[in-house]
């Protein structure tokens, strides 16, 4: 059977290295875009991701202590970016360095909501959650406004574009909105129209008309000569963004007819509309790729996954941008709103992934959504994909590589096409099973049919058209040619054998069975394979053998012989459920992923795991190789998804090298350590560069007899570079409080032997020292109001003993 194969001619897969990964850069909060228009700045956690826009990838990132979100962020025309962190923090970064050169607090109470710089770049306004505004001098480096007022937070602030005028408007919980005189800090009047938020603002290129966006789905025009509502205009819809439209462009396409005033709104129904202000009419409807009825897209709630979140106008290349509450970033070119580029900034769970293209040139994901997402993997742009109106569950492709087939909690299928141009567009759609469709596999020889698996314990046999409609032309409607009562409980997994005569079929009843797929249409059942203790997730024919594949939530994965149904091998070795299993290397090995975030070659003949790859932090529902078996892309619901690429054996000797060097010198450390060779220990743990190695080399120190001394005279004697990473590696220490001391004894050592002068030759030695003052300032305040309240408590036990003494 299996055994037979033989190994001649046979190239073995021993390793996969990652090749790329594509990662969440942006998980909600605060996005702004280059006034160059060439980069996009977005919040991600603790750090600032900056995305370059013509290739999609990621080529910053500014990363701040972990305990340091990000409240708010702004870039300018420059390589300087301003953030603002919940620590109540200012920071600005030469971003393209990655460097904070600058830091100071706040003033703020509580943290920084809103943020934006004048049109000169000098001066940067902050709204605060306590209700004030500062203003700063970014050049001279001081406040110069203190503005009070407001009431509540302050949601948004913004300059008049004209710098002259030194007017400054912002908005906060009374949802006024308030206008500033920076000559005389006074608030010269509350403009009042809005009853919930006011989003956003927008102005004339005069500087005398601005628009006002607000979520209780009005628009409002101001004349800010008379500062007076010219007119309101109701929009139907909790508006986020407002962009008056630029005078004196051909914007016929999108219903600008007249040279009135025109605006463009985006909000919560996902799609971007143009109004003219004199008539309070909308112009224009932007139009999506999409099997919704005009019925169930006026249903569509406030919190749907298409609502926009942010609009921003790119005047410079005639181009506008949104950010859904998807965490997608769209960009669409004027005068026709024609859909640019895509960028997928946060995923979700990844539920499955697979190549597709005639080259494995894309990829294909289903992820905790109704959307199914393209990405070309050379530029990481990507084409968003609606039709499902549930989550999408899994996929398969067809052996071309340009057609592929969904099914989703919907209860529905669906065929997708790649033209020659890389576009994707449904072609076929089906809908007959009772409940959540869960599995789904494609024909192997041609592209005729397709089988679904689904929880109403059913399979069932799709029929595919000898030809796709054209674009523009209705999508096929597919219909069932059978169906079977195939297991009694859930079906996890279906599989069509490589000459499309076979069916299997895996549930969560813990067997796996055979079916025959006969021309007429008919499914008859072959045999049951019994054995698995628990549900069966994933089955898979051997492309070269009468054997099946199948992996179960016991932990195992078997092989069984088609003939007599019997289990052949059990692989063991992953910890928990084994979620899918391939074949690779033309049948001679397995590929195996877990719910434990592994995944795991086996060579069959063999039974040994020859890798195992730590690849993500959580189950991984994707599992896919190339054609050609070169590459295998994994995804999680971690939210990453991999690509790997098969390495050479003298490149993993390489990497093996590597890391028993790593291992070598964390044992020299240990054994230096063990005989107190200080100076050579903590010489050996800057060479290694790792800041936690370095900080256990000090803490040693520290912890024996005549610590300061000692200390003193091992840092004193070090190289000057390896000095330069100690300073570096204790701004990182000094920002967690169980580390400070350590922080403060060593910098305490360097500071007082050695001249000022020196320590600022100190590559980025400004950088690091300006970094310690802020968190050095906060420890000692921790440390006082502990000192008073160990005074306090000895104060109280004073008393106690005088109260409970005898009057002798």
């Amino acid at each position: 059977l299996l055994l037979h194969v033989t190994d001649i001619f046979l190239s073995f897969s021993y390793s996969y290295a990652v090749s790329s990964k594509i990662e969440p850069f942006y998980k909600g909060g605060k996005v702004q875009i280059s006034k160059d228009e060439k980069y996009i700045f977005c919040t991600c956690g603790s750090r600032v991701n900056v995305l370059e826009i013509s290739t999609g990838k990621i080529v910053h990132c500014i990363e701040h202590v972990s305990t340091e979100l990000v409240s708010s962020l702004l870039s300018v025309p420059s390589q300087m970016l301003v953030t603002a962190s919940r620590a109540l923090l200012l920071k600005q970064w030469d971003w393209r360095q990655a460097s904070c050169t600058r830091s100071w607090r706040a003033i703020h109470t509580i943290p920084v909501a809103s943020m934006t710089f004048d049109s000169t770049s000098t001066l940067l306004a902050t709204g605060g959650c306590d209700g004030t505004i500062k203003l700063w001098d970014v050049v001279k480096q001081y406040c110069t406004h203190n503005l009070k007022g407001s009431s509540g937070v302050v949601h948004l602030v913004e300059f008049h574009p004209d710098i002259k005028r030194l007017q400054l408007f912002s908005s906060s919980l009374d949802c006024g909105i308030r206008l500033w005189d920076l000559r005389s800090s006074q608030c010269l009047v509350v403009l009042q129209s809005h009853y919930s938020a006011v989003t956003s603002l927008s102005f004339s290129p005069d500087g005398d008309t601005m628009v006002s966006s607000g979520r209780d789905k009005i628009c409002t025009v101001w004349d800010l000569k008379t500062r007076q509502a010219k007119r309101t205009v109701p929009v139907y819809e909790a508006v986020e963004g407002v962009v008056l439209l630029p005078e004196n462009t051909d914007l016929s396409e999108i219903g600008v007819k007249s040279k009135d005033l025109h605006f463009i709104t985006a909000g919560s129904k996902g799609v971007l509309r143009v109004w003219e202000a004199s008539s309070a009419r909308c112009v224009h409807t932007q139009s999506l790729p999409s099997t919704l009825t005009s019925e169930e897209e006026e249903d569509e709630e406030q919190d749907s996954p298409r609502s926009l979140t942010y609009l921003f106008h790119l005047p410079e290349s005639s181009r506008l941008a949104t950010v859904t509450a998807e965490h997608n970033i769209l960009l669409y070119q004027l005068p026709g709103l024609s859909t640019q580029q895509q960028f997928v900034g946060y995923s979700d769970e990844v539920l499955d992934v697979k190549f597709l293209g005639k080259g494995d040139t894309h990829i294909v994901v289903a992820t905790n959504s109704c959307q199914l997402k393209v990405f070309e993997l050379l530029t990481n742009s990507c084409q968003i994909l609606y039709g499902h109106t549930d989550t999408v569950l899994t996929l398969d492709v067809f052996r071309k590589g340009s057609l592929f087939a969904s099914c989703a909690k919907d209860r529905g299928v669906r065929v997708w096409q790649m033209d020659g141009d890389g576009q994707v567009r449904c072609v076929a759609q089906g809908c007959s099973h009772t409940n959540a469709v869960g599995s789904i596999s494609c024909s192997r020889m041609k592209a005729s049919f397709i089988v679904t698996g689904s929880q109403d314990c059913t399979v069932k046999v799709w029929d595919l058209p000898a030809e796709f409609p054209t674009a523009g032309e209705e999508i096929h409607q597919l219909t069932a040619r059978a169906t079977e009562k195939a297991h009694d409980k859930d079906v996890n997994s279906v599989a069509v054998s490589p000459n499309d005569k076979l069916l299997a079929s895996g549930s969560q009843d813990r067997t796996a069975k055979l079916w025959s797929l006969s021309g007429d249409g008919t499914v008859g059942l072959l045999g049951v394979f019994r054995g698995h203790r628990r549900g069966v997730w994933a089955v898979c024919f051997s492309p070269v053998d009468q054997v099946l594949a199948s992996s179960s939530a016991d932990g195992t994965t078997k092989l069984w012989g088609l003939q007599d149904f019997s289990c052949l091998k059990t692989f063991e070795g992953h910890d928990a459920s084994v979620l899918k299993v391939v074949f690779v290397s033309r049948g001679t090995q397995l590929l195996t992923s877990g719910s434990d975030g592994l995944v795991k070659l086996w060579t069959i003949k063999t039974n040994e795991c020859v890798k195992t790859l730590d690849a993500h932090q959580d189950k991984v529902w994707g599992l896919h190789p190339s054609r050609k078996d070169d590459r295998m892309v994994t995804g999680s619901a971690d939210s990453n998804i991999t690509v790997w690429a098969d390495v050479t054996e003298e490149e993993l000797a390489e990497e093996q090298a590597k890391q028993e060097d790593q291992i070598l010198k964390q044992q020299e450390l240990s054994n230096l350590l063990h005989e107190k060779k200080y100076l050579k220990a903590l010489g050996l743990a800057i060479s290694l560069d790792q800041p936690h190695t370095v900080l256990t080399v000090i803490k040693a120190i520290r912890e024996g007899e005549n610590s300061s001394q000692l200390l003193e005279k091992t840092v004193l004697k070090l190289r000057v570079d390896q000095k330069e990473s100690l300073l570096r590696f204790c701004a990182v220490w000094n920002t967690n409080a169980r580390n400070c001391q350590d922080a403060q004894a060593v910098l305490q050592v360097l500071l007082t032997h050695l001249p000022p002068e020196e320590l600022l030759q100190y590559q980025g030695a400004r950088t690091h020292l300006e970094g310690l003052i802020p968190y050095t300032e906060r420890h000692m305040q921790r440390i006082g109001r502990l000192l008073q309240a160990s005074m306090f408590l000895n104060y109280m036990w004073q008393k106690m003993r005088v109260a409970g003494a005898t009057s002798g």
